[in-house]
């Protein structure tokens, strides 16, 4: 009969396999064991590392997550912060998950916490001892996930919520306004408030930390899938912006289409120059585009980019923002 192995345990393990290899470098350390922590009703460390240290005894105390998310690394660094003041004082703190972001190592440092990661970020610092490496590669689970967030159904969802940061949602307004299941509006909310970009209130959901949040998706921004056509117009200028903004704004009927990249940037900030103008639209917004801007399909020398994009939700809630210029 073949013995169930605990991820958990398993998991534990390799944390502390890589706690060690860690310490193992440091010429003035001497690992006298690291242990995992036998359960019991009261909190209790995953990992206790025990170390010389120029001959002098020093402990670190390890707590390990499965998800490195603010949210469960918040409540590790206080469960720690908590047995350090009461139990063992001269002790250091070390918070380990598979992936800890630069928002958690930012907390930690502000907690006085170590951390170290499975993918090879680290900072432990106690005594005359001080371990710091860091990894430019974010892993791919979170690359996944954070893509998973902002892929268009996802956007519905957020575009929503940022018109009115500081508003409460219920999952179902939520999914009524964006047109997105329930399901996947459950999936966003979860992964907004395992980041903190948002906290569960008695009214709903509500934006926290909107600004994060965007420099996040702008982080991680991808131009959204669709069939990319190029044109060429005879307009320049002040008339093809008029004949432009005239056309997307006569969308009572079938159609849609809206400014993109440059061109929408261009109309609410406009710092960046370029001789190419940009659009997303459906197919009979397509049609209306080029009618409007008296459009020739272009194999080269287009000053006209059109996509169409695979989910058409990126049109659903277009509006016509002032102009900031």
């Amino acid at each position: 009969m073949l013995k169930e192995i605990n991820p958990m345990k398993e998991a534990e393990a390799r944390a502390g396999d890589t706690l060690r290899q860690l310490l193992e470098k440091i010429p003035i350390l001497q690992i006298e064991g690291i242990e995992a922590e036998a359960v019991s009703d009261g909190w209790e460390p995953d990992l206790i590392a025990r170390l010389l240290v120029d001959g002098r005894q020093h402990l670190l105390i390890c707590e390990y997550k499965s998800n490195g998310q603010p949210r469960y690394a918040r409540s590790a660094l206080l469960e720690l912060r908590n047995y350090i003041a009461q139990r063992a004082p001269e002790a250091t703190p070390v918070f380990i998950a598979p992936y800890i972001s630069p928002a958690v190592r930012r907390l930690c440092e502000e907690k006085d916490v170590s951390y170290l990661d499975l993918e090879g970020n680290a900072r432990i610092a106690f005594g005359g001892v001080f371990i710091e490496r860091m990894v430019t590669d974010k892993p791919v689970v979170e690359q996944r996930e954070l893509k998973s967030l902002f892929r268009p159904k996802s956007a519905q969802v957020l575009r929503v919520m940022l018109r009115e940061p500081g508003r409460a949602w219920r999952v179902t307004e939520l999914s009524e306004i964006s047109g997105v299941s329930l399901g996947h509006v459950s999936n966003v909310r979860t992964g907004l408030i395992d980041r903190e970009w948002a906290r569960a209130s008695d009214d709903g959901l509500v934006l926290s930390a909107p600004d994060a949040l965007l420099d996040a998706w702008g982080n991680s921004y991808t131009a959204p899938p669709g069939e990319r056509l190029r044109f060429y117009t005879p307009l320049h200028g002040s008339a093809l912006e008029d004949a432009a903004r005239s056309a997307l704004r006569a969308q009572d009927g079938p159609g849609r289409a809206a400014f993109a990249s440059f061109s929408a940037a261009q109309w609410l900030s406009p710092y960046g120059r370029t001789g190419t103008h940009y659009f997303f639209a459906d197919e009979e917004g397509l049609r209306k585009l080029q009618a409007a801007l008296k459009l020739a399909p272009a194999s080269k020398g287009e000053n006209v980019v059109v996509t169409v994009p695979k989910d058409l939700g990126l049109l659903a809630d277009t509006v016509e923002p002032k102009n900031l210029s």
